[in-house]
């Protein structure tokens, strides 16, 4: 059910609660809930905001995805492999100890001995390393196998821990085979995490209680190096569904909501006890096909999804247009490839993906379905924007191609534990990036998969493909941008010719808040409480 403003309604029941300088505590509503307190489980959206309260990395990607200095002030890249990052002086974690080097040698060591990490989210960075040596207290020297283009960027998702965590000694990096693996340890596990005892970061705020679908509370962090947060207090509150967050804002028992029911944002900008943040964002949503197994699991009969003529045909089926219209309300841009227009690695002059029905059903016919087959589609139903009504429309439009689908929509917390099992065929996807790029995208989700470099770490299709990769693997190791530019674009054209994923839209972010809140709103989604003020 769609929850739609009434202006009056929300006059009546919106809070007075004062905002300024006496306001100390600051409740977001989420869109989606994280996956575990652990810094280092999953990289996900709401898992990042969480991670970027508590914790810093050696580098940072700010609002405009332009790489910052964070717990490394500087750095010099001595030859392609070979990085020296001179470290903050002064910083502490919350617990009152010294940030090292030695902290940064340890979790990078974590990492690797995180066994309740999910698709090797952080791993992947970690095992490219051939060294992390701590020179001194101040300073720390990374030697990665083969040269990196986007390591300053993917050093910026690996929180820092404190090495007390482990022995009182710290850890030695070699990645070959898990900086000695169990009997080098004990690495902190994912419980303690969750119950806090874990969780000391040198971030803004401190853990006080975390909870998968209630409340997590933080506090702020008074040893915090950078300037001091106006709030003592953050309450983050997963409400997955939009009509209930709505409703919560209404009533004033949240401040700032993340993703507002589309239709609802007319209503809301005409109403001044409420303000509107929006961000265009990376977000790409896609559909991600079984391109490899015969037979898939929800396909009937052969995989009809192995043939490439298949997959253009479900592309040529979705009007796009039409979905951003009536069901996104205006909130996405159609996608014309992997990343927004102009970002790098882009084809230029790209027009949005056609709509051409009477293609869509000459190329089963060509391809030996002339009348079909039959597949179900696997979506959320809270975690994108309106996703459920979006895997609805899409079913419906390949219905028209002769296509029979059956959509299962369903929660997020089971769908990417299936998903990551490769249970599905046809399934609903999100990505963004940080880095700016389409080499982030090709390598998670295109790429062959090989746990062992880190490619393909998402590839649950099991696409492969040997002239998509000789681009992807020749651009992952070209560190001079024109000629790593040319090397994507031509992984973007094999991949579009191919179509092992579809292109859908890109997420606009959108945030409603309490008039009294001001926020810019953020390319990668997240929500940071350090960027919410009072007017």
């Amino acid at each position: 059910m769609k929850t739609r403003l009434l202006p009056a309604l929300a006059v009546a029941l919106l809070a007075a609660a004062p905002v300024g300088a006496q306001a100390q505590t600051l409740r977001v509503a989420l869109s989606a809930e994280t996956t575990a307190a652990d810094p280092h489980h999953y990289a996900l959206t709401p898992n990042g905001s969480l991670r970027a309260h508590i914790y810093d990395a050696l580098t940072d990607v700010d609002a405009k995805l332009s790489v910052a200095p964070s717990l490394a002030e500087s750095w010099e890249r001595r030859d392609d492999r070979t990085w020296v990052f001179k470290l903050r002086s002064g910083v502490t974690f919350s617990n009152g100890q010294p940030f090292t080097a030695r902290d940064v040698v340890f979790s990078y060591c974590r990492v690797l001995n995180n066994k309740a990490e999910l698709v090797s989210s952080f791993s992947r960075i970690v095992r490219r390393m051939e060294a992390v040596e701590a020179i001194g207290d101040n300073e720390v020297l990374i030697r990665t196998i083969v040269p990196e283009p986007l390591l300053l960027s993917d050093l910026g998702a690996i929180a820092i821990l404190p090495h007390t965590l482990g022995r009182p000694q710290g850890a030695t990096f070699s990645a070959g085979d898990a900086c000695g693996g169990d009997a080098a340890g004990p690495w902190p596990q994912q419980e303690e995490f969750n119950n806090g005892t874990a969780a000391i970061g040198t971030g803004p705020y401190r853990q006080v209680s975390w909870s998968r679908s209630d409340t997590t509370v933080l506090q702020r962090n008074d040893r915090y190096w950078g300037p001091k947060p106006h709030w003592a207090e953050v309450r983050l509150t997963p409400i997955t569904q939009a009509g209930p967050r709505m409703a919560a804002l209404l009533a004033g028992d949240q401040d700032v909501i993340e993703s507002p029911g589309t239709a609802d944002l007319p209503r809301l900008r005409q109403n001044n006890q409420f303000a509107i943040a929006t961000a265009p964002t990376t977000r790409l949503i896609f559909i991600q096909l079984d391109a490899a197994r015969d037979p898939s699991p929800f396909v009937e009969g052969p995989n009809a999804l192995r043939d490439p003529r298949v997959r253009q045909a479900l592309s040529l089926a979705l009007d796009r247009k039409a979905l951003l219209d009536r069901i996104m309300d205006g909130v996405a841009t159609p996608a014309a490839q992997f990343l927004p227009d102009g970002m790098f690695g882009t084809i230029d002059g790209l027009p949005v993906l056609p709509h051409d029905p009477a293609k869509a059903r000459a190329l089963l016919a060509e391809a030996g379905y002339p009348n079909g087959f039959s597949m179900t589609f696997h979506a959320t139903n809270n975690r994108y924007i309106n996703d459920s009504r979006l895997a609805q429309a899409m079913v419906q439009m390949w219905q028209r191609i002769g296509v029979k689908v059956e959509l299962s929509a369903m929660p997020s917390a089971a769908f990417f534990g299936r998903r990551g099992k490769r249970e599905f065929s046809a399934a609903m996807g999100g990505w963004s990036t940080d880095a700016g790029e389409t080499l982030n995208f090709f390598r998670t989700w295109l790429s062959t998969t090989d746990m062992a470099k880190g490619l393909g770490t998402s590839n649950y299709g099991g696409w492969s493909d040997a002239e998509f990769d000789r681009d992807v693997n020749a651009a992952l190791v070209e560190m001079d941008p024109p000629a790593r530019a040319r090397l994507l674009q031509a992984a973007g054209r094999r991949a579009l010719e191919q179509m092992p994923v579809i292109p859908v839209h890109f997420e606009s972010a959108t945030w409603a808040m309490r008039a009294g809140f001001t926020y810019p709103g953020r390319v990668d989604q997240t929500t940071l409480a350090t960027e919410i003020s009072p007017k």
